[in-house]
């Protein structure tokens, strides 16, 4: 769909929204969730109407929403221990709220993943041609933006404003070099991120690092024993010495 950097701007977001809620005295998830909705709110319809590429609005939005972020931070009288904390997160600080946020946003995810999978199919594969017809694929689209708004905030306190987009890339990207089914792509890269996470928590606890640093870096070596084990390495080099074959 050409939105691979969407986890990154709106992780952005959501670490300014969250800088903004310490400013200004309220919940700092709170201000991530808004910032989140927003910068997914603008993406779609940014990239739509100014007849670009999407990921030239999320590099627009990305851009603002890390000036924004520093300005927040810039703002905030005394020391910024609160502020650093929101860029690399605490697993182990997760309260019983953030469990019940992450358990309800992977309900609805999971939720409508299930009920409109052939049209989030059909997006996946052309929009223009889904919305031909009869599918409402900007509304698919949307929806798409927004769930992946949720679902960083709701992994907000636990992995970080700064690492919260590795794992929506990694775990998928690692899933794609195994499958050519997205069925068994969306299963795969939610075994991968689970297991990042666990292998990830087991290694802080063994070598007494910060948890979420760890997670990614197993989620980043998921990835790469993927590609290696990748069945489409083999497809990928058979069809160049078929080319080179008939050059």
């Amino acid at each position: 769909m050409g939105i691979s950097f969407i986890g990154t701007c709106i992780s952005h977001a959501a670490f300014a929204g969250a800088l903004l809620g310490i400013l200004l005295g309220f919940n700092p998830l709170m201000g991530a969730f808004v910032f989140s909705l927003l910068a997914a709110a603008v993406i779609g319809p940014l990239a739509d109407r100014g007849e670009f590429n999407p990921d030239t609005a999320i590099g627009i939005v990305f851009s603002l929403m890390l000036g924004l972020a520093f300005l927040f931070m810039g703002l905030m009288p005394g020391p910024k221990t609160q502020a650093l904390g929101l860029l690399w997160g605490s697993i182990l600080t997760v309260t019983d709220a953030n469990l019940i946020l992450l358990a309800a946003v992977c309900g609805v995810v999971v939720t409508l993943a299930v009920l409109f999978y052939k049209e989030i199919q059909a997006v996946l594969f052309h929009r223009e041609i889904a919305l031909a017809v009869g599918i409402p694929a900007n509304a698919i689209f949307y929806a798409l933006l927004f769930l992946t708004g949720a679902t960083i905030t709701a992994s907000f306190k636990a992995i970080g404003g700064l690492l919260i987009f590795s794992l929506i890339i990694n775990p998928a990207a690692a899933a794609y070099q195994l499958t050519y089914s997205l069925k068994r792509m969306f299963l795969l890269s939610a075994l991968f991120g689970v297991l990042s996470g666990r292998m990830g928590l087991a290694a802080s606890y063994l070598f007494d690092v910060p948890s979420g640093a760890v997670i990614i870096i197993t989620s980043s070596l998921v990835f790469a024993i993927a590609t290696l084990l990748s069945p489409k390495r083999k497809v990928k080099g058979w069809q160049i010495m078929q080319e080179v074959k008939d050059v």
